[in-house]
């Protein structure tokens, strides 16, 4: 049954149908790769996912007892049981906490963590390398190289010799069962390398191994076809051991052996290890870690709002191209309405579909806000009751569910990144930057050209204009809700970036270019950043190639890589919102096994980010006769060239850092007010409201604005009128 929100939309979730998930095709019927654009910094090749021939195999045994094998210590093997036929197996990785495979149930195992680092550069070593950017410590899944070839960051483990002898290997550190390998080719624009077929071996020593084997005869699993698509391989039969080789056996005729790879494998106990391993703990947190697909996302949300419905709200800003809606997941004490004084907060996830980490974020949140609330915790109901959070957990629900149905481990750097369109939503907001910035290059900025609330430019408008229906509803939502802060959430790296985003210098692909409150931008990317327990880690290393850890984990955006229509420029230019980008993971699509991890590393951070909105000022600007407020009035302040507006009861909020500061107040038919306000180091903001005069005749303030203001619109009116019979200028 189709249910209503407060205010009035029809939420429909029960009654939408579910998603299909499409079965998966073996290697002859995607003999044709069609390749696709890359993803993250625009360097990746990423042709459509190919999978071999996925037949049925009883699923292991969770915790298998090895028997002794034959000459190979320490009882690592199979079992001596019998081998079936090889059939190289490709498999997807579901949203649950194991992996979806076929014919393998929910019981198969997870990386190892190669590519989210949690297995470390030490425990990775191979037969040799063609120089030390290409190490082993290279050889991971979805690892991307630096613009250059030849530095110390390559986009993979390559060997130093064209031979059947050579190796990568991944130590486990402890017994493990090995079910699968994952492999990529080279990453690079400028070479074409990866292995056609491979061998696998296990040992628990590092010098007796055990081959993987079809039968009596050893194994030879099909390889990669181009550098980018993930091809998994499930074992014929599990193997124990402590050590993995992957042996290379053929490689792409014109190139060189190169891989990058993930393990698949389960921790089991070791009868020769007097220091048994044991798994950590999950978190007592009961919250539900797995990846959730349209229809449970959906679900999930439905249930926070029927366990909290005082203080929760579901509704749709709009729907994407597939016809899946933009749910937001409101939270206040009084959800519906926009209350006097009340800043308003949002987080959007899932701009890129392929980007999980910050969906599944969401969704905890919802979750523990809720629960927190009904339990009184101090902190959490003091912000739901101050506060008015909006939670979009999935901006591109089209390319999640592309993502979603190839799994964590086979969707690549790019499957899902765009919207069924093939639009990148970062790059499809409004260029507002080049418009202020040729203004301020005429000296225009601020009396005859805005330096806030910048118009949107007539051509992306139209109907026919480029411009994405996920973003358009955003943009719809953005202006609908005076938002003050926010963060968009991605992955594929570890560091908070701020606006601006796009260079000033419209060559250059990097450089600084800092906006007028460049201050509380630093300050709110440096509270995400120190707050989350894996960007603040003494021990962390770098994803890929660059290493943030020397600004401390944040970076101005074009500083990074220029990034033309972002969505945090455009908030900071089109709207009062401040809003910063948090890549949270190396991993853009973390193994559901990584997310209770995950969460732990970024709870603190999500809530401390959240009570950043109420830090520097705010008030109401009145009508001094009427007591009204005064909508769209004008704040500026002293020294920082860019201002803000008071929202449609005249309340407004302005984010800054700790001092002392001059604030002016003007509005179309009243004079301008001007006061000193004071910014304490307690997160509480100030009070600086203004009770504006009506103007004696004819005045015109100092700053016009952009908009529908109809006194603004019947003055140039007047003054077209007046041209028209001579008497204007």
């Amino acid at each position: 049954m189709a249910t209503r929100d407060r205010d009035g939309s029809s939420d429909s979730s029960a009654a939408l149908p579910e998603i299909p998930i499409k079965k998966g095709k073996s290697s002859r019927e995607n003999s044709c790769v069609n390749p696709a654009r890359g993803g993250g910094r625009g360097r990746t090749r990423a042709p459509l996912p190919q999978h071999s021939d996925p037949h049925p195999e009883p699923h292991p045994d969770p915790h298998p007892n090895p028997e002794p094998q034959p000459g190979l210590p320490g009882g690592v093997g199979a079992g001596g049981r019998p081998s079936p036929p090889l059939r190289p197996r490709s498999a997807r990785t579901g949203g649950s906490g194991t992996s979806r495979v076929p014919g393998l149930g929910r019981r198969s195992c997870p990386p190892l963590g190669l590519e989210s680092l949690r297995v470390l550069d030490t425990q990775l070593q191979a037969s040799s390398h063609k120089r030390h950017g290409l190490g082993a410590h290279r050889g991971r899944l979805n690892i991307q190289s630096g613009l250059y070839d030849g530095d110390f960051y390559d986009g993979g483990w390559c060997a130093g010799r064209e031979d059947t002898e050579q190796w990568l290997q991944v130590d486990a550190r402890r017994l493990t069962r090995f079910t699968g390998v994952v492999t990529q080719g080279l990453n690079s624009i400028w070479t074409y390398d990866w292995v056609t077929s491979y061998k696998v071996q296990v040992s628990n020593d590092s010098h007796t191994w055990l081959p993987s084997r079809n039968g009596t005869e050893e194994a030879v699993f099909p390889g990669n076809k181009d550098p980018e698509t993930p091809v998994l391989n499930l074992l014929p039969s599990p193997l124990v051991g402590r050590f993995l080789r992957i042996n290379p056996q053929s490689w792409f005729p014109n190139g060189t052996v190169c891989l990058r790879a993930e393990v698949l494998g389960c921790p089991v106990p070791d009868p020769n290890d007097a220091h048994t391993w044991h798994p950590p703990a999950p978190p007592e947190s009961h919250l539900d870690f797995r990846h959730h697909n349209y229809k449970e996302m959906r679900k999930l949300m439905k249930r926070v709002s029927e366990e909290c419905p005082d203080i929760t709200r579901v509704y749709s800003i709009g729907e994407s191209s597939r016809g899946l809606r933009l749910y937001v997941m409101e939270i206040s004490d009084n959800p519906g309405q926009h209350e006097v004084g009340e800043p308003e907060f949002r987080y959007v996830a899932g701009m890129h579909g392929n980007e999980v980490l910050g969906r599944e974020l969401l969704l905890n949140l919802m979750e523990f806000l809720c629960r927190e609330f009904r339990r009184g915790d101090p902190r959490v109901v003091q912000l739901v009751t101050d506060t008015r959070i909006h939670l979009l957990p999935s901006m591109n629900p089209d390319g999640y569910e592309t993502a979603y149905e190839l799994g964590s481990e086979l969707a690549g750097w790019a499957m899902g990144r765009w919207t069924y369109e093939g639009i990148d939503l970062n790059h499809n907001f409004a260029d507002l930057n080049t418009a202020l910035w040729d203004a301020e290059d005429n000296d225009l900025v601020p009396h005859k050209f805005p330096n806030h609330y910048i118009p949107i430019p007539e051509y992306y408008t139209f109907a026919n204009a480029t411009v994405a229906p996920e973003t358009r509803a955003v943009i719809a939502w953005m202006q609908r809700y005076p938002f003050v802060l926010s963060a968009n959430l991605h992955g594929g790296e570890l560091v908070v970036t701020y606006p601006f985003d796009m260079t000033r210098t419209y060559w250059k692909a990097q450089e600084l270019t800092p906006t007028p409150d460049d201050g509380v931008f630093r300050w709110l990317a440096t509270v995400y950043a120190t707050a989350n327990l894996a960007m603040a880690s003494g021990e962390r290393r770098r994803c890929h190639y660059d290493d943030f850890t020397r600004f401390g984990n944040i970076i101005n955006g074009a500083n990074w890589h220029t990034v033309a229509g972002s969505m945090n420029d455009f908030s900071y230019l089109h709207t009062n919102c401040f809003e910063i980008t948090v890549e949270l993971s190396c991993d853009k699509f973390p193994h559901a096994s990584e997310l209770p991890e995950e969460w732990e590393n970024n709870r603190e951070s999500l809530l401390l980010f959240m009570e950043q909105v109420h830090r520097g000022i705010k008030g109401v600007v009145r009508d001094s006769d009427t007591e009204l407020g005064i909508p769209n009035a004008i704040i500026s302040v002293d020294g920082i060239n860019h201002d803000v507006r008071t929202a449609s009861d005249g309340d407004y909020w302005r984010l800054l850092n700790p001092g002392e500061y001059e604030v002016t107040a003007r509005a179309e038919g009243y004079e301008a007010a001007t006061q000193p306000c004071r910014v304490y180091f307690e997160n509480v903001p100030t009070p600086c409201s203004f009770r504006l005069a009506r103007a004696r005749g004819r005045h015109r303030p100092g700053r016009t604005r952009p908009g529908p203001d109809p006194a603004l619109r019947l003055q140039r009116l007047r003054l077209r009128r007046l041209r028209a019979h001579g008497r204007g200028q």
